[in-house]
């Protein structure tokens, strides 16, 4: 058996001895000479980090996901929409509080350095990566994926929180250090744009 297929193996047991993390509910693992026969049951929200472990690991999507009935339109779109779609359930009551009208507010901006944000991976905090000219940090009253569009900036999205982000704060993501020094900090028009 291959390092990469011992790995998974061993990762998928562990999953399901504690069936945690991932929700795997069973494993069941057969082997011959020629293949490996892996079986995993799973509740069906799970199954995407399942079809990245099986593709990254064997090169393939399971057969019996290709053969499943179609899938909805959030999945379709991809997981940066199912991402969105699980914070727009989760902060209804926000939505509804969001401004009408034109709003004043001080822009800063920020990159994905570990000095910045305590780590460096380029993931915030709705769970997204971080996008040039798309990612806004806001404060904690504006949902995720609220799209804010700053006069002669753009419009971006909330997708980011900080923690000196509150009030009318906001922090534009930008590529570099010198990108974001040279941005400085602003008191700019903005206003809630819908999708």
């Amino acid at each position: 058996m291959s390092g990469k297929r011992l790995a998974f193996v061993v990762t998928l047991v562990y999953m399901s001895w504690t069936n945690a993390v991932y929700a795997v509910d069973g494993v069941a693992i057969s082997e011959s000479a020629d293949n490996i026969e892996i079986s995993v049951t799973m509740p069906r929200a799970r199954q995407d980090y399942r079809d990245f472990l099986m593709s990254y690991l064997f090169g393939a999507i399971p057969n019996a996901r290709l053969a499943d009935a179609p899938e909805s339109k959030t999945e379709q779109e991809g997981p940066e929409q199912r991402i969105l779609a699980r914070w727009k359930d989760k902060q209804t009551d926000r939505w509804k509080e969001l401004p009408t009208e034109k709003f004043e507010i001080v822009a800063s901006a920020y990159t994905a350095s570990s000095d910045e944000c305590g780590k460096a991976d380029g993931k915030t905090a709705s769970g997204l990566m971080v996008t040039a000219n798309r990612t806004l940090a806001c404060p904690a009253n504006y949902p995720f994926g609220a799209k804010i569009a700053i006069d002669g900036y753009g419009t971006f999205r909330c997708e980011d929180r900080g923690g000196a982000i509150r009030g009318n704060r906001f922090d534009i993501y930008m590529l570099t250090k010198k990108e974001a020094f040279a941005f400085g900090r602003r008191r700019l028009l903005a206003e809630v744009v819908a999708d």
